[in-house]
């Protein structure tokens, strides 16, 4: 499911989610842009075991990666929303910053 948040995260760079399935995508994902950010075959092969769609991958490492070289940590950010009408539960905006 992790895999499935962070992947639709890396291509629409914005999700809506529950805010317990966010704040754990949040540290995937910033675990995925740092592999990104060092670039090398080792780290690329990483990121492909945990995230197994090619194409989300080389996203990270070409446009994600090069856009955050000069940021620390703090990839992303999330907005809570209120709750869902149907059974309450918080929801929360998971987006990168």
């Amino acid at each position: 499911m992790l895999r499935n948040l962070v992947g639709d995260l890396v291509r629409h760079e914005r999700i809506t989610t529950t805010e317990a399935k966010a704040k754990e995508a949040r540290s995937f994902a910033e675990k995925m842009i740092t592999h990104g950010k060092v670039g090398s075959l080792h780290h690329r092969r990483l990121a492909l075991s945990a995230l197994p769609n090619p194409a989300v991958v080389k996203r990270i490492f070409d446009d994600l990666a090069p856009r955050y070289a000069d940021r620390q940590g703090g990839y992303t950010r999330i907005i809570h929303l209120g709750r869902r009408k149907g059974d309450g539960a918080s929801m929360a905006m998971l987006e990168l910053v």
